[in-house]
């Protein structure tokens, strides 16, 4: 399998762990871009070879694929920036924007690199279990972003823009809600002097029993009972944040509806 010079643009979250997982996988980190010196230099000191970079000029870069890692709004702005050599690979990490927000970039080839994974700095990833969504209109990048995905884990797929959109959205119901969800429930449990630590073995059943039965032969609560009396009164005592009120009140109905 082949191994690649990679440079990385950006020093969020997943380029954090992406950068060592590429070197530990046996490629080359060859640059790390920031316009903050301070942040780039964080993830090269985990690195063996890897240089600071402050500016988008990578035409005396010898890397071959150059991995755009910032935030959805910000990719745009770095593609139309970004000097490269001649048969660079251009891509970008997000699950939400498409192939073309690379069309103007100096790139001769452009794709997806999509780590379906929620990352913090803090918190270790086991990289091969996290799937990789790949996109790439040219089919020999497509098999060069294979090989690299590969190399890194198991599950790789190929997934057009569209239908990344879709599963981002997924994505987002399933962890970015679900995390707010428990979020509120700290909340009202720090509210009333509770430990929220009481609730802790319910939600990991509750994520184990929906993975294992589904998510809709797995649903409890009053809600799915149609219990107007328990969800009139868990309305009122919400009254104290209109807005989580409201929300108790929509996702109730909605699960209502859905049964």
């Amino acid at each position: 399998m082949g191994k690649y010079n990679i440079a990385v643009i950006g020093t969020g979250n997943v380029a954090w762990h992406l950068a060592p997982a590429l070197e530990n996988a046996g490629h080359t980190i060859t640059e790390i871009y920031s316009r903050d010196t301070h942040r780039a230099e964080k993830i090269v000191n985990q690195l063996y070879t890897a240089e600071v970079k402050t500016d988008l000029d990578f035409s005396e870069s010898k890397a071959q694929v150059y991995i755009i890692a910032v935030s959805d709004t910000a990719i745009g702005q770095i593609a139309d920036g970004i000097i490269l050599p001649e048969d660079s690979i251009l891509v970008h990490t997000s699950g939400s924007m498409p192939l073309d927000t690379l069309n103007y970039s100096s790139a001769s080839y452009t794709g997806i690199f999509y780590p379906l994974q929620s990352f913090s700095k803090s918190r270790p990833i086991d990289i091969d279990e996290v799937p990789f969504l790949l996109e790439s209109d040219d089919q020999e990048t497509l098999q060069c972003l294979k090989k690299l995905a590969k190399s890194l884990s198991p599950n790789c797929y190929v997934v057009k823009s569209k239908d990344r959109k879709a599963l981002h959205i997924a994505a987002v119901f399933a962890s970015n809600f679900t995390n707010h969800m428990i979020r509120i429930a700290e909340e009202v449990m720090r509210r009333q002097g509770l430990d929220f630590g009481m609730l802790q073995p319910l939600i990991i059943e509750q994520i184990s029993k929906t993975l294992e039965m589904g998510a809709k032969a797995a649903q409890t609560g009053p809600a799915v009972r149609g219990d107007l009396n328990v969800l009139d009164l868990h309305y009122q005592f919400l009254n104290y944040n209109d807005q989580v009120a409201e929300i108790y009140k929509i996702v109730s109905q909605d699960i209502i509806d859905a049964n």
